[in-house]
């Protein structure tokens, strides 16, 4: 619960992180890779066909790592309260008395934290030790198929945009128009983020921008150096 004019930021970190990391990535890799195919001097089809087959291959990329990494946490937290449940079966006042301590080192009396404990546990005695005992709670709980769509998603929203840019404009313009339109939706995404995180915008933007620019730039340079114009 937040009051006026104090709203928490950091129940948006997960899916601030999430969105952010995949657009970011959509647009960079893909735009950097039609920069890539467009400075070695490739046709106009060709750099369209790399640009779909990036999109598809780098959603499916961040979907394939977001949902082994959050399956892996997942398995990793089921077994953490398997053991913690097995515990509690056979040592239920050791385990109250330890969710007493961890209360009495946040600073609640000892009487307190021991009333406190008794309470949580008699509620729920598997939740109070999820949440302070292990680190788990429900709004942070590992989901890898809703993190694999949504990264998905965020990667393949970010990569239509230079995708698009390329596909309206071919010829000597087509680099600078790609790389133009990525930098300023970088600067867009890394403000909007920043604002909605409750960073400074400015720092946001110059973060997103550099490493956009470092990448596209790179590429042009390999595009540039082993392409061959027929």
């Amino acid at each position: 619960m937040s009051f006026a004019g104090h709203e928490h930021k950091v129940n948006r970190v997960g899916w601030l992180r999430a969105a952010v990391l995949g657009a970011n990535d959509g647009i960079v890799s893909t735009a950097s890779l039609i920069i890539g195919i467009a400075a070695a001097g490739s046709a106009q089809e060709n750099i369209l066909l790399a640009g779909i087959a990036g999109l598809i291959a780098g959603a499916m990329s961040m979907a394939a790592g977001e949902y082994v990494s959050v399956s892996s946490q997942s398995d990793t937290e089921k077994a953490d309260l398997a053991l913690e449940q097995a515990s509690l079966d056979q040592h239920f006042e050791f385990e109250q008395q330890e969710l007493a301590e961890i209360y009495e080192g946040r600073g609640l009396e000892p009487e307190l934290a021991r009333q406190v404990a008794q309470q949580l546990m008699a509620h729920d005695a598997l939740g109070a030790h999820a949440r302070d005992d292990i680190g788990i709670s429900e709004n942070i709980v590992a989901r890898p198929l809703q993190a694999a769509y949504s990264s998905a998603a965020a990667f393949s929203v970010g990569a239509v945009l230079p995708l698009l840019v390329a596909w309206a404009i071919a010829g000597p313009r087509q680099i600078a128009f790609v790389a133009s339109a990525s930098l300023l939706s970088l600067a867009l995404l890394g403000g909007i983020a920043a604002h909605a995180g409750g960073a400074r915008i400015l720092t946001g933007v110059i973060r997103v921008v550099v490493w956009g620019s470092l990448a596209m730039l790179l590429t042009a340079l390999v595009g540039r150096l082993f392409g061959v114009v027929a």
